[in-house]
């Protein structure tokens, strides 16, 4: 039996994809940089820094800046995020979500979170989730983001469990190589033409059960 679930945060808990996407896109265009929504798919379950570099890689303009503007950069897109997730509570918690963090407290199975985001945390409080994590792996502290293992691995760690041990859950492709690469078993939240077809994938978390859970991982 596995002893511990990885969370991702975005796409699985919640979705802040929308307010990630127009903080970008606000600097982008700020930046005279184009970024649209298929652009901002190559950003999910990217870390900060690194989606910061696609996109001035993409607008040809990642040579213009100091590591000290880039980092101002980084900060001003954060702060404009931040300024929109202020209006997060519990009714954003996706369908299922909360049935299945009951039901894994319930069983004694530990609930770490494996999100690139640093603010993982507050959005955890804002939704009313905090009680049910016995871990927060902290973004700002491994060496690679996704698609590299660090996260996941870390987040088996803060809750003393092996990787191999435990289930990750995600929505994006990045995150489910990390998950893979762990040694975890992963689970994805979308289609296979994304995800790959050699996991299991629910199309909607509701389909997130204790139950769905154990029986992938008996296979």
């Amino acid at each position: 039996m596995f002893k511990g679930v990885l969370f991702d945060l975005d796409g699985v808990i919640t979705d802040t994809a929308e307010y990630h996407y127009l903080a970008w896109k606000n600097l982008a265009d700020e930046l005279g940089i184009t970024i649209d929504r298929a652009f901002n798919e190559k950003l999910k379950g990217v870390s900060r820094e690194d989606s910061l570099r696609l996109i001035l890689t993409h607008g040809k303009r990642e040579n213009d800046f100091s590591q000290k503007e880039f980092d101002q950069l980084a900060k001003r897109k954060n702060d404009n995020y931040v300024e929109m997730i202020q209006a997060v509570s519990p009714k954003d918690v996706y369908p299922g979500i909360l049935d299945l963090l009951t039901d894994l407290k319930q069983a004694g199975i530990k609930i770490s979170l494996a999100s690139a985001s640093k603010n993982g945390p507050f959005l955890l409080k804002q939704m009313e989730l905090t009680k049910y994590f016995d871990g927060i792996a902290d973004p700002a502290t491994i060496k690679a983001g996704k698609p590299a293992p660090d996260i996941f691995i870390l987040a088996a760690e803060v809750v003393n469990l092996r990787p191999e041990d435990c289930i990750g859950i995600e929505d994006a492709q990045a995150g489910i190589t990390a998950i893979k690469a762990s040694g975890a078993l992963p689970i994805g939240v979308g289609k296979a033409q994304q995800l790959g077809d050699d996991i299991a994938l629910v199309t909607s978390t509701n389909a997130l059960t204790i139950d769905f859970l154990k029986k992938h991982w008996q296979n």
